[in-house]
């Protein structure tokens, strides 16, 4: 007889949760504390002196960023939505310029385009590997089109150098959402490097964390300043700095503050150990689910190196015979931080769906005439439809302190519910009538 579900009320597999991933240890807290000892939390002025860059932490971060991306700029900002605004901003969209952007990311990735007045334009999703599709590219551009927001999601690239090539043949610039994947690498470059600006995040989730923090790379100077100007009030600078363009800049307090960067410098120090944790433990679980029917690991695109910033499934509701939603509730219920999909796709929220972003005569979308019917219809995006609704399943399950044994655990568990498949249905359909819940 079949170990019993935790749903049919067996002993979970976690009876406390999956085991948390906490990556802050002596070196990050004797960086802080040293960080405390000198004073200087933040080494940030707002005028035309050396202060204007930041504190010995922040620029120890922004050099490091450069020499290991090989770039001639880097910048640290407060956090990763601010350098996507920065860099946004650098490119100097006027009021109703559109930004492609892929639906399936985090809001910030098309926000901080309206945030600078243009308009978020999306482009469906690849099936296999989730980013921007780049051969919609074409049918999107208009003479509008002013930038492409590309997202190198869950730990894998986008196709790269493609889109590099497209950008390139129609003066478009490429910026690069890399939150998600610090040194993946795609045909031998690093992810954040072939755009025209690279964004890193350093929030509590991501692969380096720091509490909040980011950092935009780029090899453009004039990208570069904009972006600096706009970080630290650059209005009040610009001028005394000789920028050539002092008239036609601002700037808000984007700053990171010393103890930000500290942590995040040692972080970064750790950053390939971290990831081949979790590469490790990915690679083995991808090995061990191609023998359980209906669910298939993340795809890995030849020439590039996945960094697992999570563990992407996708499920076959044909093979395992009960819903995902249900599958990934019997999950949960063992422990395991899993869940159904990601998050709900952008054009669906209601800033797109109505058109009104800022002000009350639905600005920026006002100012351009572009029909955005079509633009925003969930008709148009049949692949993250699917995806999102159906097929996709996301965890930390490849996150230390989990060890191969835990693997092997995860996957009796799922060849566990597939056994049970029709109890499981039955067990949710009896607690749907009682809820009025639909499946």
């Amino acid at each position: 007889m079949l170990p019993k579900l935790a749903i049919f009320g067996n002993k979970p597999r976690f009876p406390i949760g999956q085991p948390q991933y906490n990556t802050i240890g002596g070196a990050e807290k004797l960086a802080v504390s040293k960080v405390l000892a000198d004073g200087e939390l933040s080494g940030f002025v707002a005028s035309a002196s050396e202060n204007f860059w930041g504190g010995k932490n922040v620029r120890a971060l922004e050099d490091r960023f450069k020499a290991r991306y090989n770039c001639a700029y880097a910048l640290s900002f407060n956090s990763a939505t601010s350098a996507l605004h920065a860099a946004l901003w650098a490119v100097c969209l006027d009021p109703g310029d559109e930004v492609i952007v892929p639906p399936y990311t985090m809001s910030a990735s098309a926000t901080t385009a309206l945030m600078v007045g243009a308009v978020p334009i999306f482009a469906d999703i690849e099936d296999e590997y989730f980013c921007l599709n780049h051969e919609k590219l074409d049918a999107l551009v208009t003479e509008r089109t002013r930038a492409v927001v590309v997202v190198n999601l869950f730990g894998h690239t986008a196709e790269l150098q493609a889109i590099k090539t497209y950008c390139d043949s129609k003066s478009l610039i490429m910026i690069e959402d890399n939150s998600q994947a610090p040194d993946a690498t795609s045909r031998g470059l690093y992810a954040g490097t072939v755009g025209h600006v690279g964004v890193f995040s350093f929030n509590r989730h991501k692969t380096i964390q720091a509490g909040e923090g980011g950092v935009a790379i780029t090899k453009n100077a004039d990208l570069s300043d904009r972006m600096a100007f706009l970080r630290n009030h650059g209005e009040a600078v610009a001028e005394t700095f000789g920028f050539s363009s002092a008239a036609n800049t601002g700037g808000l307090n984007l700053r990171m503050t010393e103890m930000e960067a500290a942590v995040a410098l040692v972080q970064l120090d750790r950053l390939v150990d971290l990831n081949q944790q979790r590469i490790d433990l990915a690679e083995y679980l991808s090995e061990r689910i191609e023998n359980v029917p209906g669910l298939s690991g993340p795809k890995v695109r030849d020439d590039c190196k996945h960094v697992y910033y999570v563990y992407a499934m996708k499920f076959d509701v044909n093979v395992v015979g009960i819903p995902r939603d249900m599958f990934v509730e019997c999950l949960a219920a063992e422990g395991y931080r899993v869940r159904a999909g990601y998050v709900e796709p952008l054009y669906r929220n209601q800033v797109y769906q109505k058109r009104i972003f800022m002000g009350s005569k639905g600005f920026p979308f006002s100012e351009n005439s572009r029909d955005y019917d079509d633009c925003y219809s969930p008709d148009g995006f049949p692949v993250c439809e699917r995806v999102q609704n159906s097929e996709l399943i996301i965890g930390d399950i490849v996150y230390p302190p989990l060890i191969s044994a835990d693997i092997d655990h995860f996957i009796e568990d799922c060849c566990k519910i597939l056994d049970q498949a029709d109890k499981v249905r039955s067990h949710f359909m009896a607690h749907a009538r009682q809820s009025h819940v639909s499946y």
